[in-house]
């Protein structure tokens, strides 16, 4: 019976809340009612900020930790193959993507006008191939895989596989095929002069500190699919 007598003790008592007067409780729906309009002026003032703030370096570091995560392998970005329904034959064993089949017969004729002869020497090569040439036959030359990716990107890593790469020379002078001396011909000349007309671009110069240079290799950038394949390789840090 005693127990029973304290039981009131362990009661817990209600807690208290304080109501907001009429005029407070006015005041708070009125600015729930504009609050959105207020955070709207809040955010455009924060971006005039920014836009007025030197964003050079903050888009230099976005732009370099975002380099650090691009999955290069041994210096070469990933590609994906092509689609086998998008490429087209435009020589013996030569196919391209079908989006610059055009641009690049046209290049060939315009430049034959001006007694410019180009030669097509490799267009798409599947991931297999590259496979083949990566693993078999330059190890043939017993380079270290850093060594023959200077000269030759991994499997799953060349433009050609996108079918948008096309390797090039002079038809008078085959001997310069594949090889950096093609720089010292007029087919060479030519294209650094009018190959951006036909949306064509040299893919790797001299400065590249990852590819030997290669001036037979081009690459095409003259559709959307193009240039969002190629995005990453044309960002400067």
């Amino acid at each position: 019976m005693e127990q029973n007598k304290d039981i009131n003790q362990f009661d817990i008592p209600l807690a208290k809340r304080t109501y907001l007067k009429n005029s407070n409780s006015i005041l708070f729906k009125k600015l729930l009612i504009f609050s959105p309009f207020l955070l709207l002026i809040f955010s455009m003032a924060t971006l005039r900020l920014i836009k007025n703030l030197d964003a050079g370096p903050l888009r230099n570091l976005i732009l370099q930790v975002d380099a650090n995560y691009d999955q290069r392998v041994l210096g070469h970005l990933p590609y994906d193959e092509i689609n086998k329904e998008k490429l087209v034959l435009i020589e013996p064993n030569i196919e391209v993507h079908i989006d610059m089949r055009d641009s690049l017969l046209k290049m060939r004729e315009e430049a034959k006008k001006d007694g410019i002869y180009l030669v097509f020497l490799s267009g798409y090569r599947s991931i297999n191939l590259q496979k083949d040439i990566f693993y078999t036959l330059k190890s043939r030359r017993n380079q270290e895989a850093a060594e023959r990716a200077r000269v030759s990107a991994p499997p799953g890593y060349s433009e050609h596989s996108t079918g948008f790469a096309i390797d090039i020379g002079d038809a008078t002078q085959r001997e310069t095929d594949f090889e950096t001396q093609f720089e010292n011909t007029q087919a060479f000349k030519w294209l650094i002069k009018n190959a951006a007309k036909f949306h064509f671009k040299l893919s790797f110069h001299k400065d590249n500190k990852y590819i030997d240079y290669e001036p037979w290799h081009w690459r095409y950038e003259g559709s959307i699919d193009a240039l969002k394949i190629f995005e990453r390789s044309n960002r400067k840090l």
